[in-house]
């Protein structure tokens, strides 16, 4: 077996249900998050220089984020084109059910984020980078990821009725 076939299988053996969890937190489907793992995946090892990324894990969550966000834009102009199309088919539907979970409340929250401010709140929460590293990930600036944070954790905040104090976990 190959150098990069190898890598991709210890990759997809040792890391991919968290992979999926990770692109679960951005998206908030599950047959949608296995789609933006299996693109990333397919994107970092059929590349050229396949052999010479480092830490194939880092370049897949990197892969799956702008992956994400490119699907977000195209969805976006998509709107804009054809709105009488998506008026007939909603991308999601209520269940109506108030006895949901915390995770489902946190899922719900989520998807009620920008794209953008989904993205830094995945990656500094649950992943657990530091702002200059979501920064250097999204192409932007280490204000305008700081901007999203506080943006998106009062947000969220609102949406999930708690009351964020000064001294919980703040965004550097």
């Amino acid at each position: 077996m190959a150098g990069w076939e190898q890598a991709l299988a210890d990759l997809v053996n040792a890391r991919g249900a968290a992979l999926k969890r990770y692109a679960y937190l951005l998206c908030g489907n599950d047959s949608d998050a296995e789609d933006l793992v299996q693109d990333a995946l397919v994107r970092a090892f059929t590349r050229p220089r396949r052999d010479e990324v480092e830490n194939s894990e880092q370049y897949v969550r990197k892969t799956v984020v702008n992956l994400y966000l490119d699907r977000i834009r195209r969805r976006d102009v998509w709107r804009r084109v054809m709105p009488f199309a998506l008026a007939l088919a909603p991308d999601r539907v209520e269940d109506g059910s108030r006895a949901a979970d915390a995770r489902h409340d946190l899922r719900a929250a989520l998807l009620e984020l920008t794209p953008q401010q989904r993205a830094c709140v995945v990656l500094y929460y649950h992943v657990d980078l530091p702002i200059p590293e979501i920064a250097a990930q999204l192409g932007c600036g280490a204000g305008t990821v700081k901007r999203h944070l506080y943006d998106g954790r009062r947000r969220l905040a609102g949406l999930l009725h708690d009351d964020i104090g000064e001294d919980d976990r703040a965004v550097r």
